[in-house]
């Protein structure tokens, strides 16, 4: 039984030190020459004026994290409807909750007010 963590462990270390081994790899072999042109603040190529901080509203980010989930959440429905016939009713009494949940929480952020784009 120990030998079974033993293998966990082991494949949490390889896990660990292979990102960590490829961002050294990287850092080691990147050409670094530092001038004052590459150093410069640049933006389509025009250069700043004034302040470059602009402070966006939060409500911009709620707005595209309901549709991530909405988008990711409907990318569900595709398998289902393939495998529709061979599921049967249960599938279908399944997925009715899970579209039901879906409308729940889209009621929900409209209500909150998160699809205003103002």
């Amino acid at each position: 039984m120990l030998a079974n963590y033993a293998i966990l462990a082991v494949f949490m270390v390889v896990a660990g030190l292979v990102p960590i081994g490829a961002l050294a790899t990287a850092w080691v072999i990147r050409p670094h020459k530092p001038n004052p042109v590459k150093s410069e603040i640049y933006e389509c190529g025009i250069e700043t004026v004034g302040e470059a901080w602009v402070q966006f509203k939060v409500q911009y980010y709620i707005y595209a994290l309901v549709f991530v989930i909405f988008d990711v959440e409907t990318a569900f429905l595709y398998p289902w409807a393939v495998a529709y016939n061979r599921l049967g009713v249960f599938a279908l009494f399944e997925m009715s909750i899970f579209v039901a949940i879906l409308l729940a929480g889209l009621l929900y952020a409209w209500r909150k007010g998160a699809l205003e784009w103002v």
